[in-house]
């Protein structure tokens, strides 16, 4: 029988207790709408209801950096990925979490534009 071989290329020591951590990732998303309570999006990941994080909107939307909390979300469909590879597709509700006043007033800007007809064009929304 073989032994084992350590593949790390640093040290590694066990933690007691196990603490919590947190863990940050990036999932692009697209925004389907967007009102002054939160917001609605397509994506290809599962997000958990509940889960909070942070909505960041394009520079065409005021790069707003919005906490968000998840209220809803369903498969609605799926998608072919890059490499041919099946996608589900998921849409998801999301409400504002304690906006400041600074962020509701960028929010109700971008509203004022969206609701004119405004085009703003593409950018890359990320949760």
């Amino acid at each position: 029988m073989s032994a084992f071989v350590e593949r790390r290329k640093g040290r590694r020591v066990s933690v007691p207790g196990r603490p919590g951590g947190r863990v940050r990732a990036t999932l692009d998303a697209r925004l389907l709408d967007l009102g002054s309570t939160g917001a609605r999006i397509e994506h290809h990941n599962l997000l958990r209801l509940g889960f909070t994080c942070t909505l960041e909107l394009p520079p065409a939307l005021g790069s707003l950096v919005l906490p968000v909390r998840v209220v809803r979300s369903a498969v609605v469909g799926t998608d072919k990925g890059s490499a041919g590879e099946q996608l589900l597709r998921y849409e998801s509700g999301v409400t504002f979490l304690e906006l400041t006043a600074a962020q509701r007033a960028t929010l109700e800007t971008v509203l004022d534009r969206l609701a004119s007809g405004e085009t703003l064009g593409s950018g890359r929304l990320v949760l």
